[in-house]
């Protein structure tokens, strides 16, 4: 008999050989249902594959991340088999999980593939999965399994071969395609109930474009057709809401090839939104007691070489200028700077936590292929700021800093989240991670322990952390479901013993401070995109470029419309006339199309009696205010940042 034990601390005994999927059924049929697959021992397994020892088991649904990397692997493999039943000696390169779907490249030889044709591959994937073929493992010699492919003639497995070991070579077969991979799978095809293949692309084999391209179709699958069908009604409200597209349309930003790919030109409707959010920064950081810095665009190549950024991080900056013997690097990061002014004064227990907060402009050199709108740019402005404190006061610290980012997210509205805790790989110490083991597990723990103690919803990533510590990538959800990475918290035990940083303590000793990264906005790139999505182009009133338009129905009230627009500015209201010759209707259907939050109509009845007939954009006519009524309500909204809802 073998121990096998739960995620609630239960332990049962079953006999050895004994599968998840067993496991499942003996505690309740609904729940077998739902099984995918089965994470053993921290590793995910096939639900169907042998238990031998004891074990620490967690059943594997859709609802789990690994559960839906599984299923949509799984439909890689079942869309192949749909491809090579079409395309005869069809050869396959790989086929992973993505995001949200899967997708193959493959090689078609001289078969060129249609829209027409996915259409035909779909169907072919429905009948398959209706057969329930279940997904067999299989282990292979190296011998074994290059005599399958070199009979096959197929190159691209050959060449995944060379860098696997013999003994950990494994064969998935379902219905009549095999492939070679190591899984884990769904248990059968018959889980896959909902089917969509959505592009058509080529791929390099390799990733490089001096070999052969290939064929590289997307798909995606969910258990049933609800989910699907809400996944695509998403998609196409997501492209409504593109902020490349809504960028242009607001006159947000713009970029221009004589600037050069990555760099932005923000516009005045843009830099109204960067000014109110770098506001709402600046007064949150003060209340929380932050001393804000500027430091330059450019330093030497030594304070790089010094914080461990050139070593790691050199294919991301841009190749440096030489000027009197000395090499100078655009600023990529703005932490070695912040250490230097830390540095520039001595420093006892009284000043810590000492807080230096900056929007400073950073400087990336993304490939060209990573490129996109706002959210992968080279010139970015970064919500940025560095806290130096002993070690006993870093928990508070770091639970000061996630209450932060509980605060914005009220204010954006932003009701789904979670935090990855990004850690170490132990075998990549001293390639990608400073090489201090003790270290990296004492701080993963001081950072693991204040998240369970504040309950914050987050999630442990193994081999995703910073070169000198761990962090948190905070994850956020616009309003349509769609997944943004906002920033990151990140803690670092390492540069402040490279820049030999110190302070006195109480025994008037030499002490290391521990450092907080932190950049609760992250970037105005990357937000700004992600609020034009989230909004739909539809900010609220705090943050809207143009506040307040008033529509004039004939220029006879341009007098009275004129004096409105006077004593709004005098409230700091964002407030603008359309002073056209048109229709009343057209400026009202203009106004609603440009976003505008309050519409302010104007004839004789509102000039007569010093009224303005008001109107809130999407909801329509709210009736008539006297203009003292109007400017508490826009106040008390700008003020108070409120959602408008």
């Amino acid at each position: 008999m073998i121990n096998i034990s739960f995620p609630d601390g239960a332990v049962r005994q079953y006999e050895s050989g004994v599968t998840a999927l067993d496991v499942a059924k003996s505690i309740s049929e609904g729940l077998a249902r739902k099984v995918l697959a089965a994470n053993v021992n921290g590793e995910v397994w096939d639900a169907t594959r042998p238990i031998t020892g004891d074990a620490a088991l967690k059943l594997v649904t859709w609802d789990d991340t690994d559960g839906k990397s599984t299923f949509w692997h799984s439909s890689a493999h079942l869309m192949a088999e749909a491809v090579e039943s079409k395309f005869p000696g069809a050869k396959f390169w790989v086929g992973p999980a993505i995001d949200k779907g899967f997708y193959y490249d493959i090689d078609l030889g001289d078969n060129k593939l249609t829209e027409e044709d996915l259409l035909g591959l779909e169907k072919k994937m429905n009948e398959l999965a209706n057969q329930k073929n279940s997904f067999v493992r299989t282990e292979k010699s190296k011998a074994d399994a290059v005599a399958y492919f070199s009979e096959k003639g197929d190159e691209y497995k050959l060449d995944l071969l060379q860098n696997l070991e013999d003994g950990n070579i494994t064969f998935y077969t379902q219905g009549g395609f095999t492939d070679l991979c190591r899984g884990p799978h769904i248990p059968n095809t018959g889980f896959i109930k909902a089917i969509k293949l959505m592009s058509i692309a080529g791929a390099y084999w390799k990733g490089d474009e001096k070999n052969k391209q290939l064929t590289r179709i997307y798909g995606v699958t969910f258990p049933n057709q609800k989910e699907l069908d809400e996944y695509l009604a998403m998609l196409e409200e997501a492209k409504k809401r593109d902020h490349r597209k809504l960028g242009k349309e607001l006159g947000i930003y713009t970029m221009n090839d004589d600037i050069g790919a990555g760099l932005v030109l923000w516009m005045p409707n843009g830099t109204v939104i960067i000014e109110e959010l770098e506001k709402l920064a600046k007064e949150t950081e003060e209340d929380a007691g932050y001393k804000r810095v500027v430091t330059p665009h450019i330093a030497k190549e030594n304070l790089y070489l010094t914080s461990g950024h050139l070593p790691y991080y050199a294919d991301s900056m841009f190749p440096p200028m030489e000027m009197d013997g000395e090499k100078y690097y655009l600023k990529a990061m703005n932490c070695p700077h912040h250490h230097k002014i830390f540095d520039a004064e001595l420093k006892s227990y009284r000043d810590l936590p000492y807080r230096l907060a900056e929007y400073g402009t950073c400087y990336r050199y993304e490939q060209s292929g990573e490129l996109f709108g706002l959210m992968r740019v080279r010139c970015l402005h970064m919500n940025d700021a560095h806290i130096y404190c002993s070690k006993e006061q870093f928990a508070q610290e770091f639970k000061a800093v996630n209450d932060m980012y509980l605060k914005y997210f009220k204010i954006f509205g932003i009701e789904k989240y979670v935090m990855r805790l990004s850690l170490h790989d132990p075998e990549k110490l001293g390639q990608k991670y400073v090489n201090e083991p003790e270290l990296w597990l004492e701080t993963e723990a001081l950072v693991r322990n204040v998240l369970i103690e504040t309950g914050v919803p987050f999630v442990e990533v193994k081999g995703e952390g910073a070169f000198y510590g761990p962090k948190i990538d905070v994850q956020i959800w616009s309003a349509i479901g769609r997944e943004f990475t906002l920033a990151t918290n990140q803690v670092d035990f390492a540069q402040s013993r490279s820049f030999k940083l110190s302070f006195t303590n109480k025994d008037n000793e030499p002490e290391i401070p521990l450092i907080i990264h932190r950049a609760p906005l992250g970037t105005h790139e990357r937000f700004i995109g992600f609020l034009l999505e989230h909004y739909a182009g539809k900010f609220p009133v705090w943050l809207a470029p143009q506040q307040v338009r008033i529509l004039p129905i004939s220029d006879k009230f341009m007098d009275y419309a004129h004096e409105v627009k006077a004593k709004l500015r005098k409230h700091r209201v964002r407030v603008e006339i359309d002073e056209r010759q048109e229709k009343i209707g057209k400026k009202i259907r203009e106004a609603e199309l440009d976003r505008v939050p309050y519409m302010l109509v104007i004839g004789e009845k509102e000039a007569n009696e010093g009224k303005l007939s008001l109107r809130r954009q999407g909801k329509g006519d709210l009736g008539q205010q006297t203009v003292d009524e109007f400017v508490n309500l826009i106040v008390d909204e700008i003020v108070n940042r409120k959602s408008g809802e």
